[in-house]
């Protein structure tokens, strides 16, 4: 600490000091009194300073996951805390949620999604084959009648139901070359059309 800081701390403390003491000569309260609202006082300020503090990242957590939509035919999608980025689209009416997996040539629903989706995975034939990281899975093409997200909307996309299990369905390229801009950058995908 160098000698001016030094000497301002001093000044405070006793302008402080010069202060308080004018203030309790001032009200003649007792000292257990004054020093309880002293006490809460300096609580308060301590917890609006934190609030403060904090702020930034309550904020950051409530908003951070969710997908925006601007007027300029942009959509932003944050990235998960698994370092996915996860968008939900409607497909048929229903709300799918998917993982954007530019590695995937189409889009490959879960069996799970499909099923919710009224396609029956037992009803379909699994003719087509992927080779994926796990190895090779069979696949059945179909057809999705609308694929929507926001003011966004698709119609008669091919897509396949994957006959392995997969824990979530796939965006892939099918879907995602409909976007005239595909970018990446400080956490977030942005889809431009």
């Amino acid at each position: 600490m160098s000698s001016d800081n030094i000497a301002q701390l001093l000044y405070l403390g006793t302008l402080v000091a010069v202060l308080g003491g004018g203030f309790l000569l001032s009200k003649r309260l007792k000292l257990g009194q004054t020093l309880q609202m002293a006490a809460v006082w300096v609580l308060i300020f301590i917890g609006a300073v934190a609030a403060v503090g904090v702020w930034s990242d309550i904020q950051d957590d409530l908003f951070a996951h969710q997908t925006r939509f601007d007027d300029q035919g942009t959509i932003t999608i944050p990235r998960s805390p698994d370092g996915h980025y996860n968008l939900t689209l409607d497909v048929n009416g229903v709300p799918t949620e998917f993982v954007v997996d530019t590695g995937a040539t189409q889009i490959v629903l879960s069996q799970k999604d499909a099923d919710k989706l009224g396609l029956n995975p037992n009803e379909l034939t699994y003719f087509g084959r992927a080779l994926t990281a796990n190895g090779e899975v069979r696949t059945a093409p179909v057809r999705l009648d609308t694929v929507a997200i926001g003011p966004y909307n698709d119609l008669n996309l091919p897509a396949v139901v994957n006959a392995g299990d997969l824990g979530q369905s796939l965006l892939g390229m099918n879907y995602l070359q409909r976007w005239s801009r595909i970018e990446i950058s400080d956490g977030k995908l942005t889809l431009s059309r």
